[in-house]
């Protein structure tokens, strides 16, 4: 069995597409299939992170035209054609049972035009703004309906949708009920603000600045976690510096499960780590980074499992993180959080794609 994914980073997309994508194929090695990506070369991409953990990767460049029709085009690097055209030759050549692909920038155009070079399809997605022709449509945002997708895919489409589908690496399952036993009693010594691997536009040193003031207790301990490719690094290693708590910046982590695991309260991005926080029941404070962000916030906060830290650069938002954690309520939080994503929702996908496949034959 052969599964190609269709997957890009950048600095203006972020991280997240690419990692949810790499847990699904872990999973999937783990079951013996061979996986395979195609990404594109934007600024920040992270095609040698891709090719290290083993997976070849079919590099393709930057593009010369863009399209206009979707809310994301700008994020493809090129026009629909211009990927359909290279995206084809490659497939062609492999003929992959699956192909999955995780982009805003792509349509119904792309998906139609490229179907004579793969047996399946499944799409990842989290907008339900634009029209599919696949197999699988996966959207594992909390709150999400199957009246979100009808009008734009076709019947007999199989639609996957909410967090117990979420793509978690499997670390987040095994230290679950660590994570779950240590929140009993809420203690804050630990604060993590992880904001993705980019943060383009620097909100980390806004969320720093506007805690600086804020009544921590005194040996509580703020772990910032960038990726190498941040453009404001150093920014951000400055002012941890001048934190009156002691302020780590961690760089690349290797293990985010245990770190999420060992802090009490996090500030972090309404994107998918936001499902890896829920999986290990992390009290957590919200913050939209994109536009694109937004349903997935809404979803979470509606259900009381987190906070939406807004007004990041006003006294509000002090306030506010001053009077929940005084209060019982984050020990709440933490347990409706926990209840949102149990971290096997990568397992449950795997299976309905090799159960597809043989079904298929």
């Amino acid at each position: 069995m052969k599964i190609v994914l269709r997957v890009d980073a950048s600095v203006k997309i972020g991280f997240g597409h690419v990692m949810r994508c790499l847990a699904l194929a872990d999973a999937l090695k783990s079951r013996g299939v061979a996986c395979e990506f195609i990404c594109r070369k934007h600024p920040g991409n992270l095609i040698e992170f891709i090719s290290k953990k083993g997976y070849k990767t079919h590099i393709i460049p930057m593009g010369f035209n863009k399209d206009i029709n979707l809310s994301h085009s700008d994020w493809l690097g090129a026009s629909q054609l211009e990927d359909i055209q290279i995206c084809a030759k490659i497939l062609l050549t492999i003929q992959p049972d699956w192909l999955i692909v995780d982009h805003y920038a792509l349509d119904i155009t792309w998906e139609y035009e490229l179907s004579h070079c793969y047996r399946h399809l499944m799409v990842i997605d989290d907008l339900a703004d634009r029209r599919h022709k696949c197999q699988i449509l996966l959207d594992q945002t909390h709150g999400r309906s199957q009246a979100d997708y009808d009008p734009l895919i076709a019947n007999g489409c199989n639609l996957l949708y909410g967090s117990d589908y979420a793509l978690l690496r499997p670390e987040f399952a095994v230290l679950r009920e660590y994570s779950l036993q240590r929140r009993k009693n809420f203690n804050l010594k630990r604060l993590l603000i992880a904001l993705g691997g980019v943060d383009k536009d620097n909100i980390t040193s806004k969320i720093l600045r506007s805690i600086r003031n804020f009544p921590l207790p005194s040996d509580c301990e703020i772990l910032i976690v960038l990726g190498s490719a941040a453009p404001w690094i150093d920014d951000v290693r400055e002012l941890a510096r001048s934190m009156p708590w002691r302020s780590t910046v961690c760089v690349d982590v290797p293990d985010m499960a245990k770190l999420m695991a060992d802090s009490d309260l996090a500030i972090g991005a309404a994107g998918t780590s936001a499902w890896e926080r829920c999986c290990l029941g992390l009290p957590t404070f919200l913050v939209i980074l994109a536009d694109n962000q937004r349903d997935i916030a809404r979803g979470l906060v509606d259900a009381g499992a987190a906070i939406l830290f807004d007004d990041i650069d006003t006294s509000t938002a002090n306030a506010s993180l001053d009077k929940f954690i005084a209060s019982t309520n984050v020990k709440l939080l933490g347990k409706i959080a926990s209840s949102i994503s149990d971290g096997l929702g990568t397992m449950r996908v795997v299976d309905f794609l090799i159960r597809g496949v043989k079904n298929a034959n």
